[in-house]
């Protein structure tokens, strides 16, 4: 057992045990998805390319158009792919918090953990039997109606701060996030090894899948009859909690604490109220018009290293995913750092300038070398990014129209709105600093 030096998250009270420990699920659940991400994409461009092939065969067609024609087919899968488990979630992932708070705390990490396994086994079952490409959409379905990755996830963050005292919580979560991206990093690395196992063989990718789905039953298994929910003790608290995520600190909000909600305070004045609107409204804006540069860019660009100028193989395509996986080391070590000396909105903004500077340098791309110098400026943003349906299937379209005139202009027109999602974030710097009060500063 490992000293508290090492381990920060433990805890005298209560005492941590092995079994109520949250990062062996996630560990092995993030690399059953950065297996199945990398499988996905793989399998979905061999069974596009199969079709094309046969059916350009009587007629040569120029390497361009056979190639353009793989993308928009790949390209249309991923946008119905993107809405089925987009919008399957809004079923169910409420039902499951609701169920995880009022009977048992694993029900919203154990019911998702199923739907990652059964997607996963429609993919090997795909490689198989050979299914037609569009029996993938049933996992993505299966994957939704289980409460998807954020069902998963709150009851992740809900397990793990009940396994955490007050004062360690903060630096438990950032280690479970740390976790996640480790565990996500070494898995894309491998997926493309893996792949190519079978290469040359009908059945491709089959190494790959199977041990996708061995990860996702390995974190089901455990979850069911390994991890044990602890028990929550009330503890007085003397402040609120300050969690450093990657859009800089929040305040936690513990549901067992109730006196420090009976403490009669003095109404605020009225000349503080409208500020505080137009702050939260400006960070709504920001963070709208930012996630729109995220997510289509984030969606489009598997497809983008398929092609030329790049024309990536499947190792390629691994490391490719698994230097995206980086974004997690990199939040981790600047929250610890920047936190201590910068404002929140100060945080978010060298988030959004670094990721608007990769875009913009991705839409330039020739090489591969200048693909990572594009991804090293991506991967600093602290940034939250948040899940956006629509904003994924208009870059796809957008990528469809322009790919045979200039092939970057998804990269291009996401570093323009990174870039003018960063004026709403200044404006409320700017007011922060100018509405602050001697009596709003108070001591943590």
């Amino acid at each position: 057992m490992c000293q508290g030096s090492i381990c920060p998250w433990r805890d005298p009270l209560p005492r941590l045990q092995v079994w109520t420990w949250i990062e062996p699920v996630v560990a092995s659940t993030q690399v059953a998805t950065s297996l199945y991400d990398a499988g996905l994409l793989l399998v979905v461009k061999a069974s596009f390319g199969v079709g094309t092939s046969s059916n350009h065969s009587s007629s040569p067609s120029p390497r361009g158009a056979l190639e353009d024609e793989q993308q928009r087919a790949i390209s249309n899968f991923y946008i119905v792919y993107h809405l089925v488990m987009g919008l399957t979630p809004l079923l169910s992932a409420y039902g499951l918090g609701w169920l995880s708070d009022r009977y048992h705390r694993k029900v919203s990490i154990c019911v998702p953990l199923l739907g990652f396994l059964l997607s996963r086994l429609v993919l090997l079952l795909k490689v198989l039997l050979d299914w037609p490409v569009e029996m993938l959409y049933a996992g993505a379905a299966l994957t939704g109606l289980c409460g998807g990755f954020s069902a998963f996830w709150s009851g992740v963050m809900a397990l793990g701060s009940l396994s955490s005292s007050e004062g360690r919580r903060s630096l438990r979560l950032i280690v479970i996030d740390l976790i996640l991206g480790l565990a996500g990093f070494c898995g894309s690395m491998v997926s493309g090894h893996l792949f190519k196992q079978m290469v040359g063989h009908s059945k491709q990718g089959l190494v790959l899948t199977a041990c996708s789905v061995s990860c996702a039953t390995c974190a089901l298994l455990y979850s069911l009859f390994v991890l044990k929910v602890p028990e929550s003790k009330a503890k007085p608290r003397k402040a609120v909690d300050i969690v450093p995520g990657t859009v800089g600190r929040y305040d936690t909000l513990d549901p067992d604490q109730t006196d420090k909600q009976s403490v009669v305070r003095p109404p605020p004045p009225p000349a503080t109220a409208k500020p505080k609107q137009i702050i939260i409204g400006l960070l709504f804006v920001g963070a709208i018009i930012y996630d729109l540069a995220v997510v289509g860019t984030v969606d489009v660009m598997p497809l983008f290293v398929l092609r030329e100028p790049l024309s990536w193989n499947q190792v390629q395509v691994g490391y490719g995913m698994a230097s995206g996986y980086t974004i997690f080391i990199t939040s981790f070590l600047g929250v610890l750092v920047f936190s201590r000396y910068l404002q929140d909105t100060t945080m978010i903004m060298i988030g959004m300038v670094s990721f608007a500077s990769g875009a913009l340098l991705l839409a330039f791309v020739k090489e591969t070398y200048m693909f990572y110098i594009g991804k090293v400026f991506v991967i600093l943003q602290l940034s939250l990014t948040l899940t956006g349906v629509v904003t994924s299937t208009l870059y796809n379209k957008i990528y469809q129209l322009t790919m045979e005139k200039f092939i970057g202009t998804c990269f291009a027109l996401s570093s323009f709105l990174s870039f003018l999602a960063i004026l709403p974030i200044g404006i409320v710097a700017y007011k922060q600093a100018s509405w602050l009060q001697p009596g709003d500063i108070t001591e943590k």
